[in-house]
């Protein structure tokens, strides 16, 4: 995947969150500016996963609701017994 243009911007982080950074830079050997991009990269995907796993909630709640709902007809149309 080709990497995305990178734009220059100043933040303004408290001095301690800095030197964890940096830290953190330093052993994964890599810049500042790639581990905060990394770290945002991590924040955006778990956000989507969350998104997604509460999407994917919501739809099987209103599948098994539509499911229960439509027993009785489904099964009067196949001629069975629902309660089986």
């Amino acid at each position: 995947m080709p990497e995305a243009q990178s734009k220059k911007v100043t933040i303004s982080l408290p001095e301690d969150l800095l030197r964890f950074a940096d830290a953190k830079a330093a052993e994964r050997k890599t810049s500042r500016s790639a581990m905060i991009s990394e770290l945002l990269v991590e924040l955006r995907a778990s956000e989507q996963d969350a998104l997604a796993r509460e999407g994917y909630r919501f739809y099987a709640d209103e599948a098994r609701a539509f499911a229960d709902s439509s027993s009785q007809a489904s099964a009067e149309a196949w001629c069975d017994d629902p309660s089986r």
